[in-house]
């Protein structure tokens, strides 16, 4: 296995061809990081404001 230098320390790093670990690390051209919480949006806006649905 390589050295690879995005690794964050513990050896167990995959990263892909974007710099995105498989822990949710993204590598900011320095060091891994997690991106920041403002720029996730795990449940769309217009989504969230309708509330739960019945099915």
């Amino acid at each position: 296995m390589t050295e690879d230098e995005r690794c964050c320390g513990t050896g167990t790093c995959i990263v892909d061809a974007q710099g995105r670990c498989w822990c949710g690390q993204q590598w900011d051209g320095q060091t891994m990081c997690y991106p920041p919480l403002d720029k996730v949006d795990a449940v769309p806006s217009a989504e969230a404001d309708r509330g739960p649905t019945d099915h």
